[in-house]
């Protein structure tokens, strides 16, 4: 059953990397990786349990349940990875264990290709993050290791940043792909003292993490400085957003002529806004809290519900930001059922 799943994950992702969709095939194939895992995950048994007794339909298993219990059909002697978040927001770090990188891979390169890197094979990378070997348990250091090979012609990594940073670029004759963490470029501002002009079609990347190591600054305020710094137009700064706990990335479109700051959601994902409360799909426009079913997610949970505010139009999602103080309670329901 596992290869069988894992083969129509697979050649989803491979009809879809281009950016259609087929929604009536992800349904399907949503709700049979779900029933499966439902036999094999047993803190997502609980969890749909529940539902169930509830007359409800499964929900999506809360980002908090991965920091207290497993969440895998697999045992630990079949991990081939353990990808952990940074633990920032309540000292406790989430884990995702992986039996397998390979639909995580797919999911990875088509999602960026088609966002960052579709007028383009390969470019020069600087990556303001850490490198998979010094980070082994970062999913965001794993996949900027991947796009080394899919996506590089050659890679500077520069973290923590200092004073190489200005020498990769200053030297940067080709296009750049400047890829890192939103608190790295936070950090970068305080540290530069100088401008950029990078060469014409380079782009910048600027995803989450380092959550409340250094100040916050609003997102937009945050792309003009990199807009500023590096010399790039706003529309070449695109945001990526992923978590320890999915397998696929959404990301901004705006290399691709989108004017909206709105993420576009790979095919091979169903993307929903729900109410805080129940948990029930709210209507497009509506906000709510953004739950994510990622088919990539084959050995731990496909239904992954976030803390993150969002709106969903159409196909897309505008983010809010988070959710504040404490976990919505419809979430904290789902997390009791899924540990005790």
């Amino acid at each position: 059953m596992r290869e069988e799943l894992k083969a129509r994950v697979a050649a989803l992702i491979a009809k879809l990397a281009s950016g259609g969709r087929d929604d009536e095939t992800l349904e399907e194939l949503l709700g049979d990786l779900a029933r499966w895992q439902a036999q094999r995950v047993p803190p997502y048994a609980r969890v749909v349990a529940a539902a169930e007794r509830r007359g409800s339909g499964p929900p999506g298993l809360p980002t908090d349940v991965w920091r207290h219990v497993r969440v895998a059909g697999h045992p630990v002697s079949d991990d081939v990875a353990l990808f952990r978040t940074s633990g920032t927001t309540s000292g406790l770090r989430g884990a995702h264990p992986l039996r397998d990188l390979s639909l995580y891979d797919l999911a990875a390169e088509a999602a960026a290709r088609y966002a960052l890197f579709a007028d383009v094979d390969r470019m020069h990378l600087v990556v303001l993050a850490p490198h998979p070997s010094e980070a082994p348990d970062s999913s965001l250091s794993y996949m900027l290791g991947r796009f080394e090979a899919w996506f590089g012609t050659h890679v500077d990594w520069v973290f923590p940043v200092d004073g190489r940073l200005p020498e990769v670029l200053s030297q940067a004759t080709d296009p750049v792909a400047l890829l890192g963490t939103s608190f790295a470029f936070v950090h970068a501002e305080d540290q530069l003292d100088r401008t950029f002009v990078l060469p014409a079609g380079s782009r910048v990347m600027q995803t989450g993490g380092f959550k409340g190591k250094s100040r916050e600054v609003e997102p937009d305020v945050l792309r003009a400085a990199i807009s500023t710094r590096y010399g790039v137009p706003e529309s070449s700064v695109v945001a990526e957003y992923g978590m320890t706990e999915l397998s696929s990335q959404l990301y901004e479109t705006t290399l691709r002529g989108d004017e909206h700051r709105r993420l576009w959601v790979p095919g091979w994902v169903r993307a929903r806004v729900v109410d805080p409360e129940t948990l029930a799909e709210v209507p497009d426009g509506e906000r709510g809290i953004l739950r994510l079913d990622d088919a990539a997610n084959l050995d731990s949970v496909c239904a992954v519900q976030t803390s993150d505010l969002a709106v969903r139009r159409g196909e897309a999602i505008a983010l809010l930001g988070r959710a504040p103080g404490a976990v919505p309670r419809g979430c904290s329901l789902a997390v009791e059922e899924a540990i005790r």
